[in-house]
């Protein structure tokens, strides 16, 4: 599914809202203005929409009738409104919709704000921990009504099982007082082994001791909230706090990672290698670093331009991602240069590794102007540890030469019987 229905009677916001959809999301806009339309549509099969934003006051629904109709397909709504005071705010969240938005100067940036939050919201786990089941249960729809993914736990021991089990847990809301472990051993737990930026933990309870807060947070919480709480009041400490743990992984992301290739950068690399390499010393593991160069790539900037030459650099990037395990270091550290430091299983698997490499790499179908880009690579691979990390790479460096000495989109290294 990758469209977004809108009802609305205005056809300049609905040309505005469609616009801004596209530009930020890509996605496409089915529309309609009055309340009969959407019953047409719906009749038409058309209900396979990621969600749909709704004037609450239309032709043929004059008291919000659109709401009930949409959420009756299973799709999820998002409301604006000219007008919302207590009584329709009451009314709208009654409906359990993903949010409300008054219509104003900032509308189109509120709503693909909260369009943002939907489509993120759909990938995050959150654990909640609560022995009470009437409150477990109610939490829990009011997050799913988000679209967040949540695992529940009845206690903090079964809390740890859980976080063990899902190791993709971002967000923990946790009830102070329950059997077994309450929620200040269990954030103190938590955070041995999770730090601030890697699990956002909100602290809960109903004792209305102040005290609790600012033991939760001591203890290693991000945030504290007070039962009963408001429906909003959650939802938005929720957001904030994944907001937080997601803007601090793009910042990780911003300085470990490459911006034209999304591998590991140079930095990375060697603080990454350098630990890798020395519990491959100490523990006398096989290991193998190879340095990997784009064939000629000067002739191809010159000849097809620097986009060209960009697109070829992300393509081979791919290829390299796409042949190794997470437990192997790819990172691109110059122009047109990678490397790879990998877990060596046996000199011949890895020889085919890389040959395989070279192949798919010669086999890529890029294309300027119609007229295909001939793409090839050398490759370096040295299968000893030396005495130190660089002299290692060096002499993978080396080898890459060699490779290119010997007419280039080849492998060469010193393994046994090469």
């Amino acid at each position: 599914m990758d469209k977004i229905l809108i009802v609305e009677d205005s056809k300049m916001f609905v040309s505005l809202l469609t616009k801004r959809v596209t530009a930020d999301f890509g996605l496409t806009c089915d529309t309609c203005s009055t309340y009969q339309e959407a019953v047409n549509l719906f009749a038409q099969g058309q209900t396979d929409y990621l969600l749909a934003v709704l004037d609450l006051t239309l032709p043929g629904s004059p008291d919000g009738e659109i709401v009930d109709l949409v959420k009756a397909q299973g799709i999820p709504v998002v409301v604006v409104s000219g007008r919302i005071d207590a009584l329709i705010r009451d009314k709208i969240l009654e409906k359990q919709v993903l949010d409300y938005i008054m219509k104003g100067p900032h509308t189109l940036d509120l709503l693909s704000t909260t369009i943002s939050r939907f489509l993120r919201n759909r990938h995050i786990q959150i654990l909640l921990v609560e022995d009470s089941k009437l409150v477990r249960d109610s939490t829990q729809v009011i997050l799913e009504n988000q679209k967040f993914s949540v695992i529940v736990a009845n206690d903090g021991l079964e809390a740890v099982q859980k976080l063990q089990k899902h190791p993709d847990i971002r967000l923990v809301i946790t009830d102070y007082n329950m059997p077994k472990m309450d929620g200040f051993e269990l954030t103190a737990q938590i955070r041995k082994h999770y730090t601030m930026d890697k699990i956002a933990i909100i602290g809960m309870s109903a004792h209305g001791n102040p005290l609790l807060s600012a033991q939760f947070l001591k203890r290693g919480a991000n945030d504290f909230i007070n039962k009963p709480y408001f429906e909003e009041e959650l939802v938005w400490r929720v957001h904030q706090n994944v907001e937080m743990i997601m803007h601090l992984q793009q910042l990780r992301e911003y300085a470990t990672k490459d911006a034209l290739t999304g591998l590991y950068n140079r930095r990375y690399f060697f603080e990454a290698a350098g630990k890798f390499y020395a519990q491959a010393q100490k523990e006398n593991l096989p290991l193998a670093v190879a340095m990997i160069d784009i064939d000629h790539f000067k002739q191809i900037n010159d000849t097809y331009g620097h986009a060209c030459g960009d697109s070829v650099i992300q393509k081979v990037a791919l290829v390299l991602r796409n042949s190794f395990s997470s437990a192997d270091i790819v990172a691109r550290i110059g122009g047109e240069e990678f490397i790879v430091m990998t877990s060596q299983k046996n000199s011949k698997e890895l020889h085919t590794c890389f040959d395989q490499l070279c192949q798919k790499i010669a086999q890529l179908d890029i294309r300027e102007k119609q007229e295909k880009v001939s793409v090839s690579v050398s490759i370096g691979i040295n299968c000893q540890l030396e005495n130190s990390l660089d002299k290692t790479i060096s002499h993978a460096d080396e080898l890459l030469y060699e490779a290119k000495h010997c007419g280039r989109n080849r492998v060469v290294s010193n393994a046994p019987g090469d």
